[in-house]
């Protein structure tokens, strides 16, 4: 059984730092991309960054510069180092990967960002 399990969420002062962790089990995960996904109160869920089994890195335009996304394939483990955190960055957070036809999500992770 495939699970997604995140956490490192909190709340953090604008210009802080988090690390999201998130811990992928019941499949070889390092063959498969993992990303990460956030979802703001009254917002759609938007993509954040991936990360491919080579460790070939992208991210969407507003995070560009202040958040990390990197794994460690012995532990099935992919992370999400996010610096210079600002209010707009408030969502749940999410990991997600594809294994064949099924797109599997974590439970999420509460991110909130104070002013």
């Amino acid at each position: 059984q495939v699970q997604l399990v995140e956490s490192g969420g909190g709340l953090v002062q604008a210009g802080g730092s988090l690390r999201l962790s998130c811990a992928a089990s019941g499949s070889d995960f390092s063959i498969n991309a993992m990303n990460w996904y956030r979802q703001a109160p009254g917002k759609q869920r938007e993509w954040v960054a991936a990360i491919t089994p080579g460790g070939r890195t992208s991210y969407v335009d507003s995070v560009k510069g202040r958040f990390t996304i990197s794994r460690d394939n012995a532990k099935n483990t992919v992370y999400l180092q996010m610096n210079n955190l600002n209010p707009v960055d408030t969502a749940v957070y999410y990991c997600n990967v594809r294994l064949g036809f099924t797109t599997y999500w974590g439970q999420g992770t509460q991110v909130t960002v104070s002013s």
